[in-house]
């Protein structure tokens, strides 16, 4: 078995999108040159990626992604609009319904950074009402 590197889709110098130039076909040794696009999901981190994969192994229920990574609701829903904003889309929550969230909410995210299962910056996007 041949060992592979993964394919990264930024460089690891200034985090600008890479471009692949040369695809070759390890059979017939068939080297094709140009420029073509790793698509979007290469411009996920690998952590991120992560994340997608078991988002969809869970069939994108989040309570079921909760589960899975021990993390809460606010958790994976922060992680989830990360995911979707480095895809280059806008998280749909409205400001309106985010600066209405409940107390309850609120003391979550709070235990969630205090515990570690949240970062700084995601708990201030979350009591911010980003929902991000």
């Amino acid at each position: 078995m041949i060992f592979m590197n993964p394919v990264i889709g930024q460089c690891p110098i200034c985090a600008n999108t890479l471009h692949v130039t040369r695809l070759n076909c390890r059979h017939c040794d068939t080297t094709i040159d140009g420029h073509f696009t790793l698509g979007r999901l290469y411009q996920l981190s690998p952590e991120q990626l992560e994340f997608v994969e078991i988002f969809m192994r869970c069939e994108g229920k989040i309570n079921r992604v909760e589960q899975e990574i021990g993390l809460s609701y606010p958790a994976v829903r922060a992680r989830l609009n990360d995911v979707i904003r480095a895809l280059g889309y806008e998280v749909g929550e409205s400001q309106a319904t985010a600066r209405a969230m409940p107390e309850e909410v609120r003391r979550d995210i709070l235990n969630e950074l205090q515990t570690g299962r949240l970062t700084a910056e995601e708990a201030l996007h979350l009591l911010r009402g980003n929902s991000e």
